[in-house]
């Protein structure tokens, strides 16, 4: 995991875009981007049984509380797993968190309550 973080740590600087972005507030804009597109700095998440699709800043990754959703991730599916991240968290407590921390309100312990 640490190797992964280190790998994902190195992307670009990426404080123009905000912490969490779901596919549904992506399309914003006129030109719709591939569904694949990921902009700089940014890891594509899939969370929950729906496997919603979320894109959150690379930063996040060395958070205390991303990290236990990232080592419950591993619990869960194994270091082995092909494919996409995913986050086996539930949708709205998934997006609770990443609020939370957006907004700098919430304390780590605070936040490892809610899953």
């Amino acid at each position: 995991m640490k190797q992964l973080i280190r790998r994902l740590s190195r992307v670009a600087d990426s404080t123009q875009y905000s912490l969490l972005r779901s596919e549904s507030q992506r399309r914003r804009s006129k030109k719709e981007k591939p569904k694949s597109w990921v902009p700089e700095g940014h890891v594509p998440v899939y969370v929950g049984q729906e496997m919603e699709r979320f894109v959150v800043t690379a930063e996040l990754l060395n958070h205390p509380v991303f990290v236990a959703l990232l080592k419950r991730s591993a619990q869960e599916y194994g270091y082995e797993q092909q494919g996409v991240l995913r986050i086996p968290c539930h949708v709205l407590v998934f997006e609770r968190i990443m609020e939370s921390l957006r907004l700098g309100v919430a304390e780590s312990r605070d936040l490892h309550d809610l899953f």
